[in-house]
């Protein structure tokens, strides 16, 4: 850049001929031209791409995998560290991890050349929480189970909540909505979900949503509105699918033993008071208020009982008192007490603990 200061100087200033700074800089006459044209700072452009001796071979390979990516679901495509793998292992590949990352980059792009822009999402105090559910592994009375964590993060502050359940049934996770609130101390004005079965029934065109008759219960009680996510687009609540991870990872390692779930449960509840956030405080003043009664979080349907006393619900076989053959009874199961609850008119027939396997016949 000096140079090419000092021949525009001696150029335009002193009149020293283009021949003349030619000889003197030892450069062709066409440079000393571009100089006088241009004053920016030089530029290099590759103009004929650079040989690729240990991966060119591999290039049509590894550009049809990525082709083929296209139609497959976005969770279960190559990445660079399986491409790599696969070369190592089915081609006898011996170059570099990082050479294959950059062309699978490289590849990439002329795949897809448009770049993505996102724009990031922000909310008011109060404004918007975000549910999804997860899974864990924990030891509860010495044995290996998986759970199923229901959690909430409000977006603005980013506290969360988080509570183990056996199962991600519709009391489960009414109960979740339920127990989170309480804990937060008051209601968002709106949740953002995806299409899970226990918010929606059907999914229509665009934004439009047949919500879960109990979910449109739960909305009524609590009185907060749904947003729902496009269908596979779970990104678009990424605040709490980074908590789901998040909790597994920090929460839950090194794996818990606890003598039953409510244990598990306390342990969560602590983990969740201490993450709230610097702005956990301004957030909490914006969200409304708690009705003054709990919503109800029973899943109820109507049964005919068999001719030998049986009813059959949720894959189970449950017996009832004698007397009552072909009649229709009204089952009731309650996440919080873990119950299901047989009853006519009223009156209580029999009631059972909730099971998470199948049996035969309850008796």
């Amino acid at each position: 850049m000096v140079d090419k200061e000092f021949i525009r100087k001696q150029y335009f200033s002193k009149g020293v001929s283009i021949r003349e700074l030619s000889r003197m800089h030892k450069m062709s006459r066409k440079t000393i031209r571009k100089f006088l044209v241009d004053s920016s700072i030089p530029q290099y452009t590759r103009h004929i791409s650079r040989p690729k001796p240990v991966t060119g071979a591999y290039c049509p390979v590894i550009l049809s995998w990525l082709k083929k990516d296209l139609e497959a679901p976005k969770k279960q495509r190559h990445t660079a560290k399986r491409i790599y793998d696969r070369l190592v292992i089915e081609y006898d590949f011996q170059g570099a991890e990082s050479t294959i990352r950059a062309l699978v980059r490289e590849l990439r792009r002329e795949i897809d050349p448009a770049p993505r822009a996102f724009i990031p999402l922000s909310t008011e105090p109060g404004e918007q929480g975000q549910v999804d559910w997860g899974e864990a592994t924990v030891r509860i009375g010495g044995e290996n189970r998986k759970v199923f964590l229901f959690c909430m993060r409000l977006r603005y502050s980013g506290a969360p909540y988080v509570r183990a359940f056996p199962n991600t049934k519709q009391e489960s996770f009414l109960a979740g909505h339920r127990y989170g609130f309480e804990f937060f101390g008051g209601i968002p004005k709106e949740c953002l979900y995806d299409n899970l079965s226990s918010a929606v029934s059907k999914v229509l065109k665009g934004p439009k949503r047949v919500e879960n008759p109990w979910f449109c219960s739960l909305k009524g009680h609590y009185l907060f509105e749904s947003q729902f996510c496009g269908v596979a687009k779970g990104n678009e609540k990424g605040s709490v699918e980074n908590l789901v991870g998040f909790v597994r990872r920090n929460a839950l390692v090194p794996v818990p033993e606890v003598p039953d779930l409510e244990t598990l449960n306390d342990h969560l509840e602590e983990w969740c008071l201490v993450r709230r956030g610097k702005r956990w405080n301004e957030e909490q003043k914006h969200l409304n208020p708690l009705p003054s009664i709990p919503f109800d979080c029973a899943i109820t349907a109507q049964l005919r009982v068999s001719p030998t006393s049986l009813i059959r619900y949720d894959g189970n076989m449950y017996s009832v008192p004698v007397g009552h053959e072909r009649e229709i009874v009204t089952v009731c199961a309650r996440r919080d007490s873990e119950t299901e609850d047989f009853s006519k008119k009223g009156k209580t027939l029999s009631s059972w603990e909730s099971q998470e396997q199948a049996k035969p016949i309850l008796l």
